[in-house]
């Protein structure tokens, strides 16, 4: 099968759509398939390397950041993508390369199979001053972009209760996106992350609680700072893996609460050492409720990482409480499973165990491509009668 992903984030950015698309391309190719992907270039200029069509865009840091939209009309690598006729095209983002895409399948015959990635009305700060009217721009811009596919892939029950909310009319599936586990079900060395600890200035003795992913205000980190606040206990460190626009304002409300022994900002991580800063701590943290899935859950608990995170729809077969971790309604809550992690040694390597077993259970990238593929060829199938449904 030949396949088209068009996605407007690829490498070297840092993100779940990135992380999801990466998977998808290796355990496609890995399963047989031939795969090319579209994406935006780092430049205005558009090239073509590894089969991966770069097209010419510019920053749209102001809309949200670190996004780009295309400049560049790339007809002649464009054109090549139409030669080469692919039997099924994925997208991934709904602006710059999903009209690339619809253009292709309109010269090509080939399906669109559209991942619904981002609750944007959990963005609308970026993009309006009403959170009301963003909220039904983002469901007339969904329902638009939806139409114009075979069927829609989505990570969670959560995003399919959100779809049909917005009165999509196409089929949707719930696949939940698979990772490499072999990148975090190893051990790391035991003398490197000592080092790692100590170069990072935590004390040897400290429980380490893990953040992973952008710092941003969507990602609401304030909750954790609070209720590190409230704990108020010394040998607690809240370490905060990644990046972002929010991170000035985090570390402001760091100062204002006294917690500059307690935080540890590691700035961003290159993707294959941040395998180790899951394995250096005991409990994975978030407070955020504008994720899909949440890939970084499902990284860390591949990591033998037990998770304690904000309630949320999309953690529905992800965090079973008490096994590998809780979900917290408030910071209560958080308080409360936080103590008992802490003062349980025995409860804490079960937690550790059932974490792993159940990541590798239920989140392998192979099992994931395998559902999708299949997904592909009822698109397939359906020949051209999407287009007039």
């Amino acid at each position: 099968m030949k396949v088209l992903i068009a996605s407007d984030w690829y490498a070297p950015t840092v993100n779940g759509v990135v992380t999801s698309v990466l998977n998808l391309q290796r355990e496609l190719e890995a399963q047989g398939h031939e795969v090319r992907v579209l994406t935006l270039s780092q430049s205005r200029h558009t090239l073509v390397r590894d089969k991966v069509t770069y097209v010419g865009a510019m920053s749209a840091g102001l809309v949200y950041p670190g996004a780009r939209l295309r400049t560049a009309l790339a007809t002649r690598q464009v054109q090549a993508l139409i030669h080469w006729r692919p039997d099924v095209i994925h997208t991934q983002c709904e602006f710059s390369t999903f009209l690339l895409a619809r253009k292709i399948s309109d010269h090509t015959g080939a399906p669109i199979v559209h991942t619904y990635h981002t609750v944007y009305e959990d963005y609308t700060h970026y993009f309006s001053p009403s959170r009301t009217w963003g909220r039904r721009m983002v469901a007339l811009v969904s329902r638009h972009i939806i139409a114009q596919t075979a069927c829609v892939i989505a990570p969670t029950e959560k995003v399919r209760g959100i779809l049909k909310n917005y009165s999509v009319r196409r089929p949707v599936y719930v696949i939940p996106t698979g990772i490499d586990l072999s990148r975090f079900s190893g051990l790391s060395d035991g003398t490197y992350l000592r080092q790692l600890k100590a170069k990072l200035g935590i004390p040897e003795n400290n429980f380490v609680l893990t953040y992973v992913g952008r710092l941003a205000k969507e990602k609401n980190v304030e909750e954790l700072l609070a209720c590190l606040a409230e704990l108020n206990r010394d040998d607690i460190t809240l370490l905060l893996v990644g990046d972002g626009p929010y991170r000035q304002t985090l570390e402001e409300t760091v100062r204002d609460l006294g917690l500059c022994d307690r935080v540890v900002f590691t700035g961003m991580v290159k993707p294959a050492q941040v395998a180790d800063y899951y394995r250096l701590g005991d409990l994975f943290v978030s407070a955020s409720t504008s994720e899909t899935q949440g890939l970084t859950y499902i990284e860390a608990l591949a990591s033998g990482l037990p998770a304690l995170c904000r309630k949320d729809t999309c953690l529905a077969g992800v965090i079973e409480n008490g096994v590998n971790g809780w979900q917290f309604a408030d910071g209560r809550e958080f308080t409360a499973h936080l103590q008992e992690f802490l003062a349980d040694e025995q409860l804490r390597a079960s937690m550790r165990a059932a974490a792993a077993e159940h990541a590798r259970q239920n989140f392998s990238a192979e099992s994931f491509v395998h559902r999708v593929a299949e997904v592909y060829a009822s698109a397939i199938e359906g020949e051209g009668l999407w287009k007039t449904a």
